[in-house]
């Protein structure tokens, strides 16, 4: 006869539960309400938000899906019909955040700065000779970059770049896109190369320095 521990018997089994765990997907980004001052004002349509500040106007479309709600004085907050769509939850953040950028840009701008590091590396704001063309402020940036001829730029009209010091140049803008997009093709000139550390650096950019092989 085989006698067996009853404490045995019961720690091995183990327990199941046929509750299934159920999770409500969301954004965390989508569902942050958005604050704005008093001398923001917002026109939407089904298609399409547009935020008016002080320094203008800019538009972000929206999803057929999408809800604004501004039951709380000075806050928007935007939903969507079903967040554990998934297409529905990733557009619901982006949408928040170009929303955000709107109110930001309207309202304070954008401002980034760009350092020009290298020996003899310089830049100029001058008038553009070709004067004030489509889509053109009429000014450009003349840089001395390293290469045997200078490096013109035409600034586009809604950007207004500065340049402070002979190695920064301050760009301002009331999109965030395009002011990325403009400084880009700035920085393209001469990226920030990883041995010596010189190029075009853009906002708090940095780099890890390479270590030359010697034979």
């Amino acid at each position: 006869m085989i006698v067996r521990s009853t404490k045995n018997l019961v720690s091995a089994f183990r327990s199941f539960s046929s509750s299934a765990v159920t999770r409500a997907h969301t954004s965390n980004i989508g569902k942050t309400p958005i604050r704005f001052q008093p001398s923001v004002s917002f026109d939407s349509t089904p298609t399409s938000l547009s935020v008016t500040g002080p320094l203008g106007t800019s538009t972000v479309p929206l999803e057929p899906y999408m809800t604004l709600d501004f039951a709380i004085p000075g806050t928007l907050t935007l939903n969507v019909e079903n967040s554990e769509v998934k297409k529905q939850r990733s557009m619901w953040g982006l949408t928040r955040t170009l929303i955000q950028n709107a109110v930001t840009g309207m309202t304070e701008g954008f401002t980034v700065p760009l350092y020009l590091v290298g020996i003899g590396y310089r830049a100029a704001l001058e008038a553009d000779p070709r004067g004030k063309g489509e889509g053109m402020s009429g000014m450009r940036l003349n840089m001395k970059l390293g290469f045997s001829h200078p490096v013109i730029v035409a600034v586009p009209d809604h950007i207004k770049a500065e340049v402070p010091h002979p190695t920064k140049i301050v760009l301002k803008c009331t999109d965030k896109h395009k002011l990325g997009l403009f400084s880009a093709k700035v920085r393209k000139w001469r990226p920030p190369e990883p041995y010596k550390g010189k190029g075009i650096f853009v906002g708090d950019e940095t780099i890890r320095i390479k270590a030359i092989k010697k034979k």
